[in-house]
């Protein structure tokens, strides 16, 4: 285990220890956010959405991201040291301190507060409620076996705002499309956990794969399933056509497969999780395709 206690760093040191912190080097956070708040541009704009809207979400939501990345480091730097996986992370490892998180956190907060000014009013409403949720998420695994329904509100909330953006107000649609990126975000962080569970055991920390026990494959697979159901009554009521079928079709194959994985083995489990990327990217390419382009 890397030593609290370190000689001071240097400038390249401490540079590449603010970029890892951000997870910079990791950028599966940030698409397994993306992709869902792409499905409600795509939605709320029945088609292609404006460009400026496109690029504002997707520098917003990779900066909120990193900005939850360094907040989570903050307040799990002490559990983070009795983790294998997560002991050599920049604030676990002494290489940055407690005060560059927080200031490092501020920073990406105000950039993304830069954005706001272009955007409907609603969103920045939303956007303090996100920010409220980014802070809060790291202290539910204290107290609740349930920090990943907690996460499945904060890797939702792209959604309500992309609504707002492009409608000026948020319909049923956009709840039904948060409900079922929740039960999905709350399926694949389970597997994430199933990873550390061991560590997390010793160190205290909770999760849903220490509350689902023996049955974490089975409560993955259910809410796998939510998921497409609820994706697939979208699809029913907005008269979507065979591409986006298709593409629920083949998330089903990838759930199936990510089943295969779930065997208990560490490594296999990041797997299954790390594969997500590609369900969020397969049913935004059904979406795309079944919704008409508009050209701005």
């Amino acid at each position: 285990m890397s030593s609290y206690l370190q000689i001071q760093p240097t400038a390249k040191e401490k540079f590449r220890a603010y970029l890892s912190l951000m997870r910079i080097d990791r950028p599966i956070g940030t698409l397994l956010l993306l992709w869902p708040t792409y499905w409600g541009l795509w939605l709320a704009a029945q088609g292609t959405p404006p460009f400026s809207l496109f690029l504002i979400f997707t520098v917003g939501t990779w900066l909120m991201r990193s900005a939850g990345c360094v907040i989570n480091d903050y307040f799990d730097r002490d559990f983070d040291r009795q983790v294998a996986r997560t002991q050599d992370r920049p604030l676990a490892s002494g290489v940055l301190r407690g005060r560059d998180a927080l200031v490092l956190f501020v920073l990406l907060c105000l950039l993304a507060a830069a954005l706001l000014p272009f955007l409907h009013p609603l969103v920045a409403w939303l956007a303090l409620i996100a920010v409220a949720i980014s802070v809060a998420y790291p202290l539910f695994k204290r107290f609740t076996h349930l920090p990943q329904a907690f996460l499945g509100l904060a890797f939702s909330f792209g959604i309500p705002m992309a609504f707002a953006a492009v409608r000026g107000e948020i319909p049923a649609l956009a709840w039904w499309l948060m409900a079922a990126n929740a039960a999905w975000v709350i399926a694949y962080d389970t597997a994430y956990a199933m990873a550390d569970r061991p560590d997390d055991l010793r160190a205290g920390i909770r999760s849903t794969a220490i509350l689902f026990g023996r049955y974490d494959r089975l409560a993955i697979a259910l809410l796998d399933m939510v998921m497409l159901a609820i994706l697939a009554g979208i699809g029913w009521q907005q008269g979507l056509s065979w591409p986006y079928w298709f593409s629920l079709l083949g998330a089903l194959a990838f759930f199936v497969y990510q089943q295969s994985l779930l065997d208990g083995d560490r490594e296999r489990a990041l797997r299954a999780f790390l594969h997500n990327n590609w369900i969020g990217l397969w049913i935004f390419w059904g979406l795309v395709a079944s919704l008409p382009m508009h050209v701005s």
